[in-house]
């Protein structure tokens, strides 16, 4: 299981990535999240330097492998997920309430059936891989260039995405056919959902997290910001974490 720790110490403070993605993509974040307890970053199934590839991709077991790494560090922690990862966020404080204090959920909906992986097949298919540096990446991928760059490794004819496609629309096509309000609904700890302006998810959904939630919580949509709030609107990202946290861990 491949895990970063980026130091600090006192409570654990999880940081789960979204898709594509990698536990190195925290880096800017965690250099203020080491304020407020120890941080780590998980490299999910089928990514980054996680050993594990080629099947098992259900919600669960996502879930499962948190959990193995929470009960490592000695919880309750703070769960910051981003896409992919704010949705095992609430399913881990769901399923294993006594590993989780609280979850930061950054522009994930609980409910996306109908929706399918071939738009993002035409999109994937349509890099210009392999990369032929990471210049090539920084320029393909535009103002998340810097994000993308984490998540690419160099092979001996240029630089590839370390996960496997085939693995990533096996991850998300689960997305489509299920709903996550049920696990929503059993989130007891507090819950903070950042969504973004320009999100793809389904409207009016992120609001209700803290909604149905029984712990409650925040919802804030962040104006002018993409997909990957914590890399788009940085500032307002950390205010928004940093007060939650404030709340929190006061209690």
């Amino acid at each position: 299981m491949g895990t970063v720790d980026f130091g600090g110490d006192g409570v654990p403070i999880l940081l789960l990535h979204g898709l594509m993605g990698r536990a190195r993509t925290w880096w800017p974040v965690s250099r203020w999240l080491t304020s407020y307890g120890r941080v780590v970053g998980l490299d999910a199934r089928g990514h980054g330097r996680s050993p594990h590839r080629g099947g098992g991709w259900r919600t669960e077991d996502f879930v499962a492998d948190a959990a193995a790494e929470l009960e490592r560090l000695g919880g309750p922690a703070i769960v910051v997920g981003h896409s992919m990862g704010g949705l095992h966020a609430w399913c881990l404080a769901a399923s294993r309430p006594d590993l989780v204090r609280a979850i930061v959920v950054e522009d994930i909906a609980p409910d996306q059936r109908g929706k399918t992986v071939d738009p993002w097949r035409a999109y994937f298919e349509s890099w210009p891989v392999p990369f032929a540096s990471l210049a090539h990446v920084n320029e393909f991928f535009g103002s998340l260039g810097d994000y993308f760059v984490e998540c690419v490794e160099e092979r001996s004819d240029g630089y590839h995405l370390i996960a496997d496609l085939e693995d990533l629309y096996g991850i998300a096509a689960e997305w489509g056919e299920r709903d996550y309000w049920p696990f929503v609904e059993r989130v007891r700890c507090p819950v903070l959902a950042i969504e973004a302006e320009h999100s793809a998810m389904p409207p009016g959904q992120m609001a209700q997290l803290p909604v149905r939630a029984p712990g409650g919580g925040h919802h804030l949509v962040v104006r002018g910001a993409g997909h990957v709030v914590h890399h788009d609107a940085p500032l307002t990202y950390r205010g928004a974490v940093e007060a939650f946290l404030s709340e929190v861990l006061n209690r």
